[in-house]
């Protein structure tokens, strides 16, 4: 018998299938779908720090202030349709689903300032939440802004959170920064207990109709993976922090692969939007199926097996091979 089960976190997980934050996850039904269907974990959408900026003070003022404005002005008001409206409702979509499901729930925040959205961590932990999920999405406009400004509020939200909350805290990012590694180290030092690779930056795309900007949203592919798995084998052996992969997972290959280069679980969302929930139980038959055809004997038999530090060649990842890689193609 295959022994498909991972630690993440300090949760034991039965397999290294975890579903990923996504409108998947708004329905307390969905959670037990993918329960049975071999999810080992769950994280729940997102909640924004707008949402706790708008419950907080801005609803208030825009309903009060809205009173005297024509029917024309209510267009000002913040678009809240798409929302889960108020921090409240969260917690109790915490309380719901833990109520729901066996497999553990981690909840998500998604923001980048520090203040009430940090204090709300701890409510999240006493909603049941087995641990938090930091999604921290930061598009650095201002041109006064260092990269060492950056990097600091990013290590300061997660000290900040980690001294709030006992459960086990991760945090979510995405690649652009000068030494990932360094940043990594920064996070783990900070309280951070897992580090999530990697965050995808939605761009606008521009409508030449209409000629407005709008908003695109383009689902993964397994191609995106690849940057996932340098980051995640450069790491391996050199982080305490467990490394989740995120951002490219759609096949039984693409997980065993990630095991390989050092992730503790991968994480899906685009695959289920794909497939439907029910792609987990033939993904799980799949990579059970792998490894028993190839003689493994458990997950954590692999994992960091194709890592920087325990391939012959670890040169693979370095620059070494970019140039490899540019001398070997040929024109057609």
């Amino acid at each position: 018998m295959i022994d498909l089960s991972t630690h993440y976190l300090g949760l034991k997980l039965r397999n290294p299938l975890v579903v990923a934050a996504s409108p998947l996850c708004k329905d307390v039904t969905n959670l037990r779908h993918m329960e049975d269907c071999g999810a080992s974990a769950v994280v729940l959408h997102s909640l924004f720090e707008e949402q706790l900026n708008i419950e907080s003070n801005e609803l208030d003022r825009f309903l009060w202030d809205g009173l005297d404005l024509s029917a024309e002005s209510t267009s000002i008001f913040p678009d809240l349709g798409n929302y889960n409206i108020g921090p409240d409702s969260y917690l109790e979509h915490i309380r719901q689903a833990k109520q729901t499901v066996g497999i553990p729930v981690i909840a998500s925040l998604n923001g980048v300032s520090r203040g009430g959205w940090v204090a709300y961590a701890k409510q999240i932990e006493q909603a049941g939440a087995d641990a938090l999920e930091l999604n921290v999405y930061f598009i650095p406009a201002e041109s006064g802004a260092s990269a060492e400004d950056i990097e600091q509020l990013y290590v300061d939200l997660v000290a900040e959170v980690r001294k709030t909350v006992t459960i086990p805290v991760a945090v979510k990012v995405g690649p652009f920064f000068s030494s990932f590694a360094n940043m990594a180290h920064r996070l783990q030092e900070a309280g951070a207990d897992g580090i999530v690779i990697f965050n995808r930056f939605y761009q606008p795309d521009f409508d030449l109709e209409a000629m407005e900007v709008k908003p695109a949203v383009t689902l993964s592919n397994s191609s995106e993976l690849l940057l996932r798995l340098h980051w995640a084998a450069m790491l391996w052996g050199h982080l305490k922090a467990d490394v989740a992969i995120t951002g490219g997972v759609h096949t039984a290959e693409d997980v065993v692969k990630s095991m390989m280069a050092g992730a503790k679980v991968t994480m899906l969302a685009s695959a289920l939007l794909q497939n439907g929930i029910g792609y987990l139980r033939p993904l799980r038959n799949q990579l059970e199926a792998w490894l028993e055809k190839r003689e493994y004997e458990s997950v954590e038999q692999m994992q960091g097996s194709m890592s920087q530090k325990n391939v012959p060649n670890p040169k693979a990842f370095q620059r070494s091979n970019y140039m490899r890689v540019l001398s070997s193609y040929s024109v057609k």
